[in-house]
């Protein structure tokens, strides 16, 4: 039978989801708060954001918000506990002081108080880092803006920001690897609109190959379609050895590497390289930008899988998203060298702003190490009458 005196989980109407470990790790850290008030000294750098349950982050919100009284009065009187109870039921109204008493009655060990904290702020690590890989899978999604590269660039920095803050705040240890399987992508749709601007690329590359050999930004592997790929890579390889380069000389170089079956002939590939619109870098800065798009959505679904595995630790998980992110990296190195020749002098990123209307250099982040107590359980001072709700009128 369950417990009414519990305050009622974040959850829907449908199947009841059980708690995750970080509840339990929660209601023992609040019992140990309560059983022993200056164990608040201990957590640390634990915020009431921190907390999966909004019940559990607004009773720990008014604990720092009232002073922690004497060991020995605490003991004797429960005013600290109704104090507590009254500041919190504005936000929390399921409060009670029965599930006080069952706070207290969940807690192991106070003097564990430190490593329950621990505990909790890993969990909301791992959410945030959840939350900041589904902002860069929108930013991808989103279209609406004027060059989507800046946006999901942008969300990419503000993701690193984060893991190197996280880096700071837990230790390192062996096995740092997460050993969370891959998710398997699905293929890449190509659309009309990318089809047709990789062939408008090949084309416009066929009339105008003197500016091949500077397009090392651009790979076969940027290609929606293997074909267009592989067919850049002919054009490529002739530009180099300073070959003759029209669609002739590409379609007999495109027969010595196997690329001529039934879906594609020989009249096909004539056709579609004697149509050239616009010059080669446009169509490929646009190839290259679909390429980037795509790889940046492939790492945000490669971070969330980190994240959905409980068995990664926090290092892990910051160990797994950096190397995931070196993916987008290295694409985005490339995509850098196009834009002094073929832009604006705007940067792409969003500019810094003048030196006279700067606040100030961003406060360091201080890491706070918990010592650990050595304080045990004693029994929780019983609370008055006047602690339980009033009933409304």
């Amino acid at each position: 039978m369950p417990d009414s005196t519990l305050p009622q989980q974040d959850r829907g109407l449908d199947e009841p989801v059980p708690p995750q470990p970080v509840y339990y790790a929660e209601q023992a850290l609040l019992g140990a708060l309560l059983l022993d008030p200056q164990q608040l000294k201990t957590v640390g750098a634990l915020e009431p954001s921190h907390f999966g349950n909004h019940s559990h982050a607004v009773l720990f919100a008014a604990m720092r918000t009232i002073p922690p009284p004497a060991a020995e009065a605490h003991a004797r009187e429960p005013v600290w506990l109704n104090a507590v109870l009254h500041a919190a039921r504005p936000e929390a109204p399921g409060l009670t002081a029965a599930y006080l008493h069952s706070l207290a009655h969940a807690c192991p060990w106070a003097g564990h108080a430190a490593a329950y904290a621990r505990i909790v702020r890993a969990d909301h690590a791992r959410r945030s880092l959840r939350i900041h890989a589904q902002r860069l899978a929108q930013s991808v999604a989103d279209t609406t803006g004027p060059d989507p590269a800046v946006a999901v660039l942008d969300q990419a920095d503000a993701l690193t920001r984060f893991l190197d803050e996280l880096a700071g705040q837990f230790s390192p240890h062996p096995g740092s690897l997460p050993r969370t399987p891959t998710p398997t992508t699905r293929p890449c749709h190509a659309g009309e609109d990318a089809v047709e601007e990789e062939r408008l690329l090949l084309a416009s590359a066929t009339a105008h190959p003197s500016g091949l050999k500077t397009m090392r930004w651009l790979q076969p592997d940027d290609f929606v379609l293997p074909l267009h790929g592989a067919l850049f890579q002919c054009l490529t390889a002739q530009a180099h050895r300073d070959d003759p380069v029209d669609a002739v000389t590409v379609l007999w170089e495109a027969q010595h590497r196997g690329l001529l079956t039934t879906d594609i002939t020989p009249a096909d590939l004539i056709a579609l390289l004697s149509t050239p619109v616009g010059s080669p870098e446009h169509w490929g800065e646009r190839v290259l930008q679909r390429s980037l798009l795509a790889r940046a959505h492939t790492v945000a679904l490669r971070i969330q899988a980190f994240t959905d595995d409980p068995a990664n630790t926090p290092h892990q998980l910051v160990t797994g998203s950096r190397r995931a992110l070196a993916d987008l990296t290295a694409i985005r190195a490339r995509w850098q060298r196009t834009t002094p020749p073929h832009h604006s002098p705007a940067p792409r990123r969003a500019p810094r702003p003048p030196a006279a209307v700067r606040a100030g250099p961003p406060a360091s982040v201080r890491v706070y190490r918990s010592p650990r107590s050595a304080t045990t359980n004693r029994p929780l001072p019983p609370l008055t009458a006047n602690a339980q709700p009033t009933r409304r009128r």
